[in-house]
């Protein structure tokens, strides 16, 4: 019986001002906005389609994933249905909507892509009051850079109409093609139904030594680790790879169900939310932890006894330990690459291997220039993103395996490896500080006048005593960036106030926020004598994180009497 050709459909609509990407191509919203505003989710993906050119865009394939967050199955549907109508040729999507953000950024280069679509909102909360997000990845397997997320935007405010297949529906649950014979077209339609971990678990077989790690879980002087998924994307790849393939024992891993509100618990990987881990590793029980985020391109580290490992150390003691990865010793070291807030401790790491560091805005998209170019091998971000030029995306479960290979070769606990690199290269002292759902004006006139006063020229060499302590400055700017592949300049990055002892405090709007905004200090103090190391880092911060408040005045300009998060 032949079948009846699907409909295409033509929809009016009317522009939204608010869809401008950030983040590298993503949209996050309140969950809330994308069911409840008519066309809201419709319109941006209409504009992220259009944003394709017509020629590269026929015919083409893509890849499609989610977090597993609530409003994903009927985005994912969405995103099927317009595809097909705006000409996409093939759609490969992880079983029951679920592929990690790495996971389709590997993808996307195995089978070289158009680019990939992915329904998240990183580490924010879910569930109907949380958040949602759409991001977009390009043909690189990378974040969209800012050309593609400003055409998306300026498509999404003249926007009059959307194509959609509205009676097109897939089993997402179902291995395997799923062909569509749709109208006006002449090839069918045809949807791939693939395992979430296959693809990405096959590349990481070739980067590591899965028999070193196997051995540190399983062997004679196996170690204990605890692994939480924060029951986000990240559950399948922890029970597949490092239970089933690595021979962690099954209870290793925590949370790892994908849950629509990820257990009620905001999914972000540090000290502040993965409590549940923290507590479990003060116990003195597991010699390794690790949690993700809710799409599995973040990571925290924690060592026995709860030992943290800050992510700017982490990215160092990475960097100075890439012999112990097959991956690196093939394919040799070329360059590291960081966001300007995350501290230099990479720095003191790159001039001993003696290869090039890149300071970056913050935003991954940087990164993935410098990797298609052959300028970087290792790069990462204080807030808990690291990665290899292995794919063009952070990448949490990466980063976790990188250090279980660190301990295997050194045979050391994870303090012991911290405290040696310290020993070695000196001690970053550093600290974040997040003031949340700021009134974004209040927010913007804190940004502008710290500018005016620490760009003028009384402002250098001025000195700050706090205490017992006197710091100088030594030179301030508003960070700009000239990107050395293409030369495209990128400007008011963050303020930047160095001092004379190359402590560091910077200010810098998040360009995550949407509604409400979010104001981020950092705080960075260097120190070389080892018999200093054991301080409480927030002791050693409070004379520069006094400064930061004097000369911002944002407790009194907000009404805050502290931060919201602290990292």
């Amino acid at each position: 019986m032949e079948r009846t050709p699907i409909p295409v459909l033509t929809v009016q609509t009317a522009p939204y001002e608010d869809q401008r990407p950030t983040g590298g191509g993503g949209l996050r919203r309140p969950t809330g906005l994308f069911e409840s505003q008519r066309n809201y989710l419709p319109n941006f993906v209409q504009s992220l389609l259009s944003s394709v050119d017509l020629r590269d865009r026929q015919g083409c394939t893509m890849v499609v994933g989610s977090d597993g967050r609530y409003f994903s199955r009927a985005a994912i549907e969405i995103v099927v249905q317009m595809a097909a109508a705006n000409g996409i040729g093939r759609l490969v999507i992880g079983q029951n909507g679920i592929l990690s953000t790495p996971a389709v950024s590997c993808i996307i280069r195995k089978i070289k892509a158009a680019g990939g679509i992915i329904l998240t909102a990183s580490h924010s909360p879910g569930g109907p009051g949380g958040e949602f997000g759409v991001k977009f990845e390009v043909a690189n397997g990378g974040p969209a850079p800012d050309a593609v997320s400003d055409k998306i935007y300026q498509i999404s405010k003249t926007l009059e109409e959307y194509a959609i297949c509205p009676d097109l529906r897939v089993d997402l649950s179902r291995l395997g093609r799923q062909e569509f014979d749709l109208e006006n077209k002449f090839k069918p339609f045809r949807v791939e139904i693939v395992d979430s971990v296959d693809i990405y678990l096959n590349l990481l077989r070739n980067i590591f030594d899965f028999n070193a790690i196997r051995n540190l879980l399983t062997g004679p002087n196996q170690i204990k680790i605890r692994i939480d998924a924060m029951n986000g994307v990240m559950g399948p790849y922890v029970r597949r790879i490092l239970c089933d393939e690595l021979g962690a024992p099954a209870n290793s891993a925590i949370n790892c169900v994908p849950l629509e509100d990820f257990g009620g618990q905001r999914p972000d990987p540090n000290l502040t939310y993965a409590t549940a881990l923290l507590e479990a590793m003060r116990g003195g029980e597991y010699g390794f932890g690790a949690a993700f985020d809710a799409d599995g391109d973040r990571y925290m580290i924690l060592g026995q006894n709860g030992f943290f490992v800050n992510a700017s150390d982490s990215l160092a003691i990475i960097a100075a330990n890439l012999s112990c990865i097959p991956y690196f010793c093939q394919m040799g070291v070329r360059g590291f690459g960081r966001s300007m807030p995350t501290s230099t401790a990479l720095d003191k790491v790159a001039k001993v291997m003696k290869v090039p560091v890149y300071e970056t805005p913050t935003g991954w998209r940087y990164f993935s220039n410098l990797m298609d170019s052959g300028r970087c091998s290792l790069c990462g971000e204080e807030s808990f993103g690291t990665g290899s030029d292995h794919l063009r995306e952070k990448d949490g479960l990466w980063a976790v395996l990188v250090w279980l290979s660190i301990l295997a070769a050194r045979k050391q606990s994870v303090e012991e490896i911290v405290r040696d690199h310290w020993a070695k290269f000196g001690r970053h002292y550093y600290c974040r500080f997040d003031y949340e759902a700021l009134e974004p004006r209040t927010a913007y006139f804190i940004m502008r006048d710290l500018e005016a006063l620490i760009t003028d020229k009384s402002f250098s060499h001025q000195q700050f005593a706090v205490g017992n302590n006197i710091y100088s400055v030594e030179r301030t700017d508003s960070f700009e960036y000239i990107d050395p592949v293409d030369g495209t300049v990128t400007k008011r990055q963050g303020l930047r106030i160095i001092f004379s002892d190359a402590s560091r405090l910077i200010f810098r709007m998040s360009a995550s926020s949407h509604v409400r905004a979010t104001l981020r200090i950092y705080a960075e103090s260097y120190e070389k004598d080892p018999s200093q190391h054991n301080k409480e880092p927030q002791a050693v911060l409070s004379p520069l994180i006094a400064i930061a408040l004097k000369i911002s005045q944002i407790h009194e300009r907000t009404g805050r009497k502290g931060p919201t998060v602290i990292t």
